[in-house]
């Protein structure tokens, strides 16, 4: 028992310790193994489908078209509201509300854009 105690106490591990991580390092190996074929399978069949990847490809065109609609409505709103600050020095309520204006706009254009579907354009 103190020998065993002592091979724990300087890392040195028993042959049974040894036995069971080799054998649970091996399950695991194997379970990892069939993971990854499952998946290389599955990347290989998708990759394939050409449609597939098209259609991912069309659908982040629509969504970079939207949210740069947004972001310019913002934009364009902020940029006329700090030129009338300046032109009529009522700063910082032009910005205001004319940002404001522009994210309204911003808004409705988004709705207005994703309410067409690609086919009706």
């Amino acid at each position: 028992m103190a020998k065993n105690t002592d091979d724990k106490a300087s890392g040195n591990p028993t042959s049974s310790e040894e036995a069971a991580l080799s054998a649970r390092l091996g399950s695991l190996d194997q379970r990892l193994s069939e993971i990854r074929g499952n998946r290389k399978i599955e990347t290989d069949q998708s990759g394939t489908e050409s449609g597939n990847s098209a259609a991912r490809a069309s659908a982040m065109a629509r969504g970079f078209q939207l949210s740069s609609e947004l972001i310019a409505g913002v934009v364009v709103g902020a940029a006329i509201g700090w030129g009338f600050d300046k032109l009529l020095s009522t700063s910082p309520f032009g910005l205001i509300v004319f940002f404001l204006l522009g994210f309204v706009a911003g808004v409705v254009n988004v709705v207005r854009s994703a309410r067409m579907t690609p086919g009706n354009r």
